[in-house]
Order: structure tokens, then sequence, then C-alpha cells
């Protein structure tokens, strides 16, 4: 769960949620780079791996576009297998996607990415900012969720269905 400990107001800046968003990183010392004053970048640990969030603002649709990337890469023989478990995987989720990302300079790197766009028009501050908290909380979850999923995917050799459907299922227990 994230702090929550200091209550800030998300739209001390109405045109940019992005400053706001920076509060919730220091509230978790989490370490992120503002690239620019439309997007920040963030790396968090989890149980399973290291997750890349990416923040982009849309000013002119009143938009925030939400990335959240386990440091998994899909092998190239591999995609369709990944799409169709992914589709599957989105199929369970009530809030956002799971998409598979490109990198741009390397055809071949292709990354899970959990996705979601908010629009923030009519939110007041308290919501805002217990919006993205709720999301960043969500997303981290449903990474966590699926990262050993991901990490068969990643695997070169051939993954038998058996092995991806134990690999989705949900399990309950000590962890």
């Amino acid at each position: 769960m994230l702090n929550t400990e200091k209550e800030i107001d998300l739209y001390d800046d109405v045109s940019n949620p992005l400053d706001g968003i920076e509060e919730i990183m220091l509230n978790n010392d989490w370490t992120f780079d503002r690239l620019n004053q439309d997007e920040m970048t963030v790396h968090v640990s989890g149980k399973h791996g290291t997750y890349k969030m990416v923040f982009i603002w849309q000013e002119d649709f009143s938009a925030l576009q939400f990335c959240c990337a386990p440091d998994v890469t899909i092998a190239p023989n591999k995609i369709i297998e990944a799409t169709q478990t992914i589709n599957k995987i989105n199929a369970t989720l009530w809030l956002g996607h799971f998409d598979i990302r490109t990198n741009s300079n390397d055809a071949t790197v292709n990354i899970p990415c959990f996705r979601h766009t908010s629009l923030f028009r009519g939110m007041n501050g308290t919501s805002g900012f217990a919006h993205m908290e709720d999301l960043i909380d969500i997303a981290l979850h449903e990474c966590e969720r699926y990262y050993m999923t991901f990490n068969l995917l990643s695997q070169v050799k051939h993954t038998p269905t058996k092995d991806m459907s134990l690999a989705l299922m949900d399990v309950e227990g000590l962890s």
C-alpha cells in the first residue's frame, strides 16, 4: 500500500497533476525522473522484480496516460503465445489492461505493460490524489500477480499450455 500520511492537493497546479504525483513518489521514498513538464518515470522494486512506471500528462485532453512495466522481455518467438495469454489476463481485469510494448530502438525487445489512461476533468484535488494512489497500487498489484506468467513467456523454450494455465491461476496462502 502507498504511504498516505500526508494529504496532498493534486491540483495545486490545475494544468498538470504530475506535480502532485511527485508528492506520492516522495511519500513512498521512490526516486523519480521528471523528464519534462509532462512526463515522469520511476522504478519501483516489488517482490518479484523491478517495475518502471511512466506518467504522461496530455493537457489538451485533461488526461494522464500511465504505464507500469515489469523488468521482463518477451522472447520474439513467444509473441503469439504472449498475446493469447494477455487476452486471458485482460478478461479478468476490471481496470486497465496489459499489452506488449516494442522497444523503439530494438524491435526484438517486447515488454509486457499495464496501461490505463485517466481523465481528470471534473476531479477535485482530493479525488485526484486518491485516484492516482489507487491506480499505482492496482498497477503494481497486477504486475506482481502476473510477473511469473510474464517470466515464463520470457523464456525462449516452448511453454506447454498446462504450464501457462498454472501460471495464470490465483493462489492463496503464505507469500
